[in-house]
């Protein structure tokens, strides 16, 4: 049986698959999602026609704008040595059609799950690992509890899960945007402060970290987490002439709706000081093709 590193191995060399920088974490996302399974059931078996919906919702909500369903990952993540179909003596490939009619049933593979279940800081490495290379960290205990994983176990093991990396993330990157910003969020303007720290600002990546986006001030804006977060999930955007962009999709009636969101559309963001670099336009363009829900709505 492989070691747990072995394994972690194998987890950081799924990623997902990617042409030009495009987003398709669909791999990852079975993959936590049979990692939730087995914490809470005791057991990641699932049939296909339970799995559909649940896989479906977590492509919407975390995968990238276009449409995919979810038996292209529940048959292709057998490549990667840690899962596998079974479906009698057929084959339903990838066809979401021959999956239901089949009775497939899709799990971890077995020396897989055994590792799992002797060591759970290994599930909790593993989930931090898929995390870490996917999904920037605002959306972590989003999709922890979207998949049912316990985040606690996950803080116990960040420690161990930060040796795993492969790239290193630049400790000066969130003072070096707040700076440029001035410790202002570059689309509402809160500056908050609780007596010399700055509280509820973060330093954003336009282009994913996991997605090769760099610790640069140009990928950056410093927002509030607010912000921070509908930037990561899609509902806000940044046009190329550094106007706010705010999904159609996004709907909200009430009052804290219209003023924390609505009411940005077209919006021109907060300048960084002088000297200072802007959000470059191929940082933008990526994030308005793999992450903002088009279409941005209208200016009044």
């Amino acid at each position: 049986m492989p070691a747990g590193d072995d394994w972690l191995q194998r987890i950081a060399s799924v990623r997902r698959w990617s042409r030009r920088g495009e987003r398709a974490p669909h791999k990852p996302l079975l993959l936590l999602y049979a990692l939730g399974r087995l914490q809470r059931c005791g057991t990641s078996e699932v049939s296909y026609v339970e799995a559909e919906p649940e896989l479906a919702r977590l492509l919407r909500d975390y995968g990238p704008p276009r449409t995919t369903s979810p038996a292209y990952p529940f048959h292709h993540l057998q490549s990667d040595g840690l899962w596998v179909v079974h479906a009698g003596a057929d084959r339903p490939g990838s066809s979401p059609t021959r999956l239901r009619s089949t009775a497939a049933t899709g799990r971890l593979v077995p020396e897989f799950e055994a590792a799992l279940r002797a060591d759970s800081r290994l599930v909790a490495v593993a989930v931090r690992s898929v995390l870490e290379a996917n999904f920037p960290d605002s959306l972590h205990r989003d999709l922890c509890e979207a998949v049912g994983i316990d985040v606690e176990a996950l803080e116990v093991a960040a420690a161990k899960a930060r040796a795993h990396r492969l790239r290193r993330r630049d400790a000066k990157f969130r003072e070096q945007v707040l700076v440029a910003y001035e410790y202002r969020c570059a689309m509402c303007g809160y500056d908050g402060r609780l007596g010399s720290e700055a509280v509820g600002l973060d330093a954003a990546h336009v282009r994913w970290w996991a997605f090769d986006g760099p610790d640069a001030v140009d990928n950056g804006l410093c927002l509030c987490s607010f912000h921070h977060k509908l930037l990561d999930r899609g509902v806000l955007g940044v046009t190329e002439e550094h106007a706010i962009a705010v999904s159609s999709h996004f709907i909200g009636r009430g009052r804290a709706a219209e003023e924390l969101v609505l009411r940005l559309v077209g919006q021109p963001l907060v300048e960084p000081q002088r000297g200072q670099p802007v959000p470059a336009v191929h940082h933008i363009n990526w994030h308005s093709d793999q992450v903002f829900r088009q279409p941005g709505r209208v200016p009044a």
